[in-house]
């Protein structure tokens, strides 16, 4: 799916309102931000629109607010960080409605380059609900322009996402993806519909169920498929070896040999770990001290979990990124936050990082592991939206992409 969208670059946003749904769903510890990648993310594309002389009007969710809105997940705290980053004050809205009179009056009073920030949008508990049609005429009441910059919700047809969109095109607006949706689009769609090759896919984490699709999806466009983590047993237990206590889905025995059989028949390499660092007991907590045995998988104990890939593994798929053009990974190849059990996931972002390819990282627990390991910056691009990310991979139209106007 290339980007034929209008972006920020196709709009003028001179003395317009511009509605902007960001993604800042960042970590709040005691009220105090401790990952501002995502507010940093948003600057381009808000700087632009404040130097296009528009009245910037911010909006986005935050946490999954189960119990009703609550000052714990109150967007305060990013509206004070926001300014400290543009050098100039962000106007926070703090009525729980979002839309309301507060909402009203602020945006009535902007001037050309102001910053208005919304109240958390899940606090209106319309937004992810078949309720939110009043609420999506409610955000583009308060705007002329709309801006969807949050690909980390762009795969869910919320208000904020898809719902405004629609009133702002019956008013006569435009509806346009900021830099952040375009990069994300970019490289994401790029690798997957028109790559340079040979192209290698690695997918980790613990659940085959979580990709299904992704793992058939890639097996038509790569060269190479690496499969690693918790859901590798599946694959090796399909195979017919003795997994001990590892993570399995027996329900998903079937569709592995499918799969296998649909890589060979496609002529395409698939990879699995040919060894196992395995664990008697899972540690607790996670990140506690634990003793570890590494055998081939031939060999695999039955009264033992395997929780990482072992020494020839992490060389047998380092070698297979050694000469790739492109390679995108989605998902850590073990326990990656023990730091005994790392060594997987480590020994494949250095090999990332050690290679001449374009290299993305699809988001979640991947993002999080390169960042934490120190390998972030040599990657070509690490995604902002893990969910939104594997369903991009899996071919799904994301209903945030689809709803902004075409070139």
């Amino acid at each position: 799916m290339g980007l034929n969208k209008k972006s920020v670059d196709d709009i003028n946003a001179k003395g317009k309102r511009v509605l902007v749904r960001c993604d800042f769903n960042v970590p709040l510890k005691n009220g105090e931000i401790t990952d501002e990648t995502r507010i940093v993310a948003a600057l381009p594309t808000i700087q632009k629109l404040i130097n296009d002389g528009g009245k910037v009007i911010l909006c986005s969710h935050l946490g999954k607010v189960k119990n009703g809105p609550n000052e714990g997940e109150s967007l305060a705290p990013v509206a004070a960080r926001l300014s400290e980053k543009l050098g100039k004050p962000v106007k926070f809205v703090a009525d729980y409605n979002v839309t309301g009179e507060e909402a009203t009056a602020a945006v009535a009073a902007m001037k050309e380059g102001d910053v208005v920030l919304l109240q958390n949008t899940r606090f209106r508990g319309a937004e992810e609900t078949k309720n939110g049609e009043e609420f999506s005429k409610e955000l583009a009441d308060l705007a002329d322009l709309y801006v969807c910059d949050a690909f980390g919700s762009s795969h869910r047809a919320h208000a904020s996402v898809e719902g405004v969109t629609k009133f702002i095109t019956a008013k006569g607006g435009e509806n346009v993806v900021g830099y952040l949706m375009q990069k994300e689009i970019n490289f994401l769609g790029n690798a997957v519909e028109n790559p340079v090759r040979p192209f290698v896919a690695i997918l980790g984490g613990a659940k085959v169920a979580d990709k299904l699709n992704v793992i058939s999806n890639l097996l038509e466009k790569c060269d190479t498929l690496i499969i690693g983590g918790g859901m590798a047993y599946t694959f090796l237990k399909a195979q017919g070896y003795e997994i001990g206590k590892s993570l399995v889905d027996d329900t998903k025995l079937d569709y592995c040999k499918e799969m296998m059989e649909k890589a060979t028949k496609l002529g395409k390499n698939l990879l699995l770990p040919v060894d196992a660092v395995t664990i008697a007991d899972f540690p607790n907590p996670i990140d506690a001290p634990v003793e570890v045995e590494t055998c081939d998988v031939a060999d695999m104990p039955a009264d033992r979990e395997g929780c990482d890939i072992g020494p020839k593994s992490q060389a047998l798929f380092a070698d297979a990124v050694k000469n790739a053009k492109t390679v995108v990974w989605n998902g850590p190849m073990g326990v990656f936050e023990n730091p005994t059990l790392a060594a997987g996931t480590i020994a494949v972002a250095k090999a990332l990082a050690d290679t001449d390819a374009t290299t993305i990282i699809g988001g979640g627990d991947s993002a999080a592991a390169v960042n934490q390991l120190g390998f972030g910056d040599k990657m070509s691009h690490i995604s902002t939206g893990g969910g939104a990310s594997l369903e991009f991979l899996e071919g799904k139209t994301l209903p945030g992409v689809a709803a902004a106007d075409d070139k």
